[in-house]
């Protein structure tokens, strides 16, 4: 069943991880433990995503740009197992307001989907999913409309924090966020020579559905944080340069045209 919360206010932090020790020792007054995050080292379990773009690198530059309606296309998955789930994600910001679309997909007909054929119910992880397949279409046709291609796969530990019985509250720290150009649409968890994208900093996320709790801000008032940006797709394309992220791109036959 899908825990995704199709929209809610996400604010981002930038903190130490001696901060980050001190408040999650805060949150776990507030909220339980995600059940992802237990048992794991240092309750982080690895989140890995294929991001998608044009050539011209359209959805970095919307979002560097502030453009309105800009929107993310990825794929978020956890592991390279054959039997695990991969979810097609369509990710739009409006101020600090998330909006997602996303459908899970077994994961050995991930490279048809990129590839352009259109998804299929038996494909489907819940193949009686309406607004599953709606999703996954939807991701097509954008990815179609931009001549999206994956471009960069990210990776990184999470440790994850939620309300008792829901996930309309939301605590996450991200650490080690790697990237690494990848354009082939194929799964992987590993990449070669991966850039740290913010060093030893943890990326502290409050989330929420409806009203900002009163608890979250006095634990942004305790720890002194300071409200900030925090793409991962766009913030490593905007230290190692365009050129990094589109290398070894396929270049266009030119005797296909003949």
């Amino acid at each position: 069943m899908s825990r995704m919360q199709e929209q809610r206010y996400e604010l981002k932090y930038w903190i130490t991880e001696d901060t980050a020790v001190r408040v999650r020792e805060y949150v776990q007054q507030h909220l339980l433990i995600d059940p992802f995050s237990v048992g794991q080292p240092n309750f982080s379990y690895p989140v890995h995503s294929l991001y998608l773009d044009s050539e011209g690198l359209d959805t970095y530059w919307h979002t560097v740009n502030g453009n309105k309606n800009r929107f993310k296309l990825r794929l978020r998955y956890y592991d390279d197992r054959p039997n695990s789930p991969v979810f097609f994600e369509i990710k739009r910001r409006l101020n600090n307001i998330i909006l997602k679309e996303r459908g899970g997909v077994k994961k050995k007909y991930v490279a048809d989907i990129l590839g352009g054929q259109l998804a299929e119910r038996e494909q489907l992880l819940s193949p009686n999913s309406d607004t599953d397949l709606f999703a996954i279409h939807h991701f097509q046709e954008l990815m179609s409309r931009l001549c999206a291609r994956p471009m960069l796969h990210i990776a990184y530990l999470r440790e994850a924090y939620e309300k008792d019985g829901d996930n309309s509250v939301r605590v996450t720290m991200d650490r080690q966020v790697l990237t690494a150009p990848h354009h082939l649409p194929t799964i992987k968890v590993k990449s070669e020579n991966p850039f740290n994208v913010f060093g030893p900093t943890v990326i502290l996320e409050l989330k929420f559905t409806d009203r900002f709790p009163t608890w979250f801000n006095e634990l942004v008032q305790v720890f002194s944080c300071t409200l900030t940006g925090a793409a991962k797709y766009a913030y490593g394309i905007e230290q190692r340069g365009t050129e990094w992220a589109r290398q070894r791109l396929p270049q266009p036959d030119p005797t296909a045209m003949d």
